[in-house]
């Protein structure tokens, strides 16, 4: 089986991701301590709490949402890569369009990171 990675960040500061090396993209990654197959079922819990969110491909170990903005109905994309090996979660959330983001990327990874507590 391939080992699948997230696609870097681009130079633009609106991109969080777990496996960017520079200190204004890179985030920690979630851990969990679960199956796989449970920690994929709860992080899918929960961000189908949070409002505006699409998920648009899934499979054992990946999932990609899209998440819109109220406002101006922008598109950020969200990828996580569960790791079974490291019991790790990858993630990478970026926007779609646009430069800066306010820093709503990586608040939405850190609100995810909170509301997983030891659900996970």
């Amino acid at each position: 089986m391939s080992i699948r990675i997230l696609p870097p960040c681009p130079s633009s500061p609106n991109c969080a991701s777990t496996q960017a090396t520079d200190e204004g993209h890179a985030i920690a990654p979630f851990r969990y301590r679960k199956s796989r197959a449970e920690a994929k079922e709860a992080l899918k819990d929960i961000v189908r709490t949070m409002p505006r969110t699409r998920l648009v491909e899934e499979d054992e170990s990946y999932l990609h949402y899209e998440f819109t903005s109220l406002l101006l109905r922008f598109v950020d994309d969200v990828e996580f890569l569960l790791d079974d090996e490291n019991k790790t979660i990858h993630f990478r959330s970026a926007s779609r369009t646009g430069y800066g983001d306010l820093g709503v990327n990586r608040k939405r990874m850190e609100e995810i990171r909170s509301l997983a507590g030891d659900k996970l």
